[in-house]
């Protein structure tokens, strides 16, 4: 099992904020904690391999580009929970997902080019979980920031 150590953490903190936009930005990224591009790269792969980071991309405005976005809820028995999570995952129109301690207990974000092709691919995602997923699309779009604090040291 791999435990990442203080100098991943510090890099899971720093990647929250986001890559610099640059020819070289995980040079950049490593410099502000002693790491040359190589090592930086080399960090950030064994974390993703290891399942710390799922992607590393941009965060675009969906619907501004015309896109179809909503949030969805899904009832899975605990026993089916974990795999639908995992299932749910695969889907590339898939942001995350989260646990909630509620009847749907599984939610998720899916993007798709139109509503009838997020319908569609709830209707896939059913099938394969065979669990119950409602859509649950935004009157009114919020965006917040969520950093999650990822080292134990104060001194970042």
């Amino acid at each position: 099992m791999y435990n990442p150590d203080e100098t991943d953490m510090k890099l899971l903190n720093t990647i929250q904020e986001g890559l610099p936009v640059s020819v070289t930005p995980f040079r950049e990224l490593g410099s502000s904690l002693h790491l040359n591009e190589a090592e930086t790269i080399e960090r950030l792969k064994n974390l993703k391999e290891h399942g710390y980071i799922r992607r590393i991309g941009a965060i675009m405005d969906s619907r501004r580009m015309g896109f179809y976005s909503t949030l969805c809820a899904c009832r899975a028995e605990n026993g089916k929970l974990e795999e639908a999570a995992v299932l749910i995952n695969k889907e590339p129109g898939v942001t995350h997902n989260y646990i909630r301690d509620h009847e749907y207990n599984l939610w998720f974000t899916l993007t798709a080019a139109s509503a009838a092709e997020a319908k569609s691919v709830m209707e896939e995602l059913r099938k394969k979980t065979g669990i119950d997923i409602i859509a649950m699309p935004s009157e009114k779009v919020y965006k917040i920031k969520v950093n999650l604090e990822m080292s134990s040291g104060n001194d970042l």
